[in-house]
């Protein structure tokens, strides 16, 4: 784990804000015809539409959080959608702790 990319991805409120939604996804998105919210994620399209953005800032936002491994991506036909990635997560968490 690259503790660059994490703390990149971690210094920005709508980043944050998107982990936190993928938290709890059925609570936060709807109905997907393509993909489940929990199993395959939420796509790419409902969360910048929540956010108030455009794909492209979207996409910049999803990079970095995918680069440090907080988010992982699932095509399905043309669309993107994304997951948590409990594991790294958990890890970055314990990373942050050692440090203090």
């Amino acid at each position: 784990m690259n503790p660059a990319d994490m703390f990149r991805a971690l210094a920005n409120e709508r980043r944050l804000q998107i982990l936190d939604w993928l938290k709890d996804p059925r609570a936060h998105f709807p109905p997907q015809v393509d993909g489940d919210l929990v199993e395959d994620g939420v796509c790419g399209v409902f969360i910048a539409e929540k956010l108030g953005i455009s794909q492209p800032t979207l996409s910049e936002h999803m990079k970095v959080l995918v680069r440090a491994g907080l988010v992982t991506p699932k095509r399905i036909r043309q669309w993107t959608f994304y997951t948590r990635n409990e594991g790294r997560i958990c890890a970055a968490k314990a990373a942050m702790l050692a440090e203090l």
